[in-house]
């Protein structure tokens, strides 16, 4: 025996006095269209880039949207029962494109719109602002749009949403006959997605003066835990990722986000950059250069490549938090540069947002 979890929708006229009776979709493709035409009725803010967009698998996305902050949504559709195969389904689609760069993202725009106009133009329209580059596909969305819902997909949709922050959802819908018309209500099961996007011109202002810092983890290489007890954040592996650290001055004030896993710690500069092997550390009153301290990660790979080498900027930690505890949540800024100096409403809202979480005052 199969539970199954659906939502009761009963939809009555005033004027028969009467409930309207149940209608029916041909199949998916027609509720790919509908939805196509009226993406409103999944989210008005969201822009739709392309549908039926081949993964790297082989397989094809129903919908890919973009919305305000510039992170991906796929969408997948099913006309009726949603079996909990589909969550992996719309999981493997939402990893295929985490990958997309901005340049592949804009093709994809463009296939869908015939080249009526260009993925920037599309977002100006419709949000008052250019795309900026850099913020693009920082974060993907994924939304099941069905009729039912199986206990399983409800398990593992639960899990994944309130144990891990995954931004995934489902949104049930029903169709009805009201004459000659058909009508579609919408529940979703987890919290609305309908975000609001920032009122007002959206125009991008002047800088705040507060750094964003990525930091890197998991490559084997650098490790936060180093740098959270010795005071540094460090970058490396090729002038792409070490070159944005000379931005630095000492008395900077920097906010570190662990892409993928949160906002962790916010400090002062204390030092201009440096190569990692030529960098000493006061520790209890002696220096010690950086080889000799016992650290976790590894920093001293391509000592004689200058350009492949990893670099550091000594900090002095307003607040630290292990990984563990780091803060992520839906509408925080982030960038792939290690250092940049963002200026946009959504570092603004980061930053105070941060401040909050850590009780942080000027």
């Amino acid at each position: 025996m199969v539970f199954v979890m659906s939502i009761e929708y009963t939809v009555w006229s005033l004027d028969k006095k009467a409930p309207l009776s149940n209608a029916e979709l041909k199949d998916e493709k027609e509720l790919e269209l509908l939805l196509l035409s009226n993406i409103e009725l999944l989210n008005k803010n969201w822009l739709v880039l392309g549908n039926q967009i081949k993964t790297d698998a082989g397989k094809f996305i129903d919908i890919l949207c973009m919305d305000y902050d510039g992170d991906l949504v796929v969408v997948e559709l099913k006309k009726d029962l949603t079996p909990r195969e589909v969550t992996a389904q719309v999981i493997d689609y939402a990893a295929s494109v985490s990958k997309l760069t901005a340049d592949k993202i804009a093709q994809i725009y463009s296939d869908h719109s015939n080249d009526a106009k260009t993925l920037n133009e599309a977002y100006k329209e419709k949000y008052g602002s250019d795309l900026d580059e850099d913020n693009i596909n920082q974060n993907v969305k994924m939304v099941i749009v069905a009729a039912q819902m199986d206990k399983g997909t409800e398990r593992i949709i639960n899990f994944l949403s309130d144990t891990y922050n995954v931004d995934i959802n489902i949104l049930f819908f029903q169709v009805f006959q009201c004459g000659d018309e058909r009508l579609i209500s919408r529940a979703w099961f987890k919290e609305d997605m309908e975000e609001k996007i920032p009122s007002g011109n959206h125009k991008k202002h002047d800088w705040n003066g507060e750094y964003y810092i990525s930091f890197g983890t998991g490559d084997g290489s650098r490790n936060w835990d180093d740098a959270m007890k010795y005071g540094f954040i460090s970058a490396g592996g090729g002038d792409w990722y070490s070159q944005t650290l000379k931005m630095l001055s000492p008395e900077d004030r920097i906010w570190i986000n662990i892409p993928k896993t949160g906002y962790v710690g916010v400090g002062i500069v204390k030092s201009a950059v440096q190569q990692a092997k030529d960098v000493n550390f006061i520790i209890n009153g002696v220096q010690k250069n950086m080889q000799d301290l016992p650290l976790k990660g590894n920093y001293f790979y391509d000592e004689e490549d200058p350009e492949k080498a990893e670099y550091v900027v000594q900090v002095q930690w307003i607040k630290t938090v292990p990984e563990t505890q780091a803060v992520k949540e839906l509408g925080l800024f982030g960038n792939q540069n290690t250092v940049c100096r963002p200026t946009t409403d959504k570092w603004d809202f980061t930053i105070q947002r941060l401040k909050k979480h850590w009780n942080i005052t000027d």
